[in-house]
């Protein structure tokens, strides 16, 4: 047995150490607070608004509406921009100053392949975190 060593069960960039979670945006008040007063980037694959908070961490609400397909649809869509902000962040110099993000997830996010959601991310995310 191997103790305290990190075994990698695949060569995805989830599976390197540089990749960092973002913390979740939770409370409703806050979602709130960024899609109102937030900044607007629209992609075919999702909506981000994005508003500058005091903290050195990005916090991050994603969400799919029922134009996204059932429960199993939206969840997936979920999954893969989850996935792909989190390499994005992952890859970006530590920050300076953080923000909140809101993410409304697109039907086409399904269907596009991962490196495309996360080029489209890097893009967004270049524009809004600077």
């Amino acid at each position: 047995m191997l103790r305290g060593v990190r075994v990698v069960a695949s060569d995805s960039p989830s599976s390197r150490p540089t990749v960092i979670r973002a913390a979740r945006l939770r409370r409703g008040e806050d979602i709130a607070r960024v899609r109102a007063d937030g900044v607007a980037r629209n992609d075919k694959l999702f909506s981000l608004r994005a508003l500058p908070n005091d903290q050195p961490t990005v916090r991050v609400a994603v969400a799919a509406s029922r134009a996204v397909g059932g429960a199993v649809k939206r969840n997936r869509a979920r999954r893969r921009v989850r996935e792909a902000l989190r390499v994005a962040l992952g890859a970006r110099h530590p920050l300076d100053n953080g923000a909140d993000l809101v993410l409304m997830v697109r039907p086409a996010a399904l269907v596009v392949p991962a490196a495309e959601i996360r080029g489209a991310l890097e893009r967004e995310l270049d524009r809004v975190l600077r």
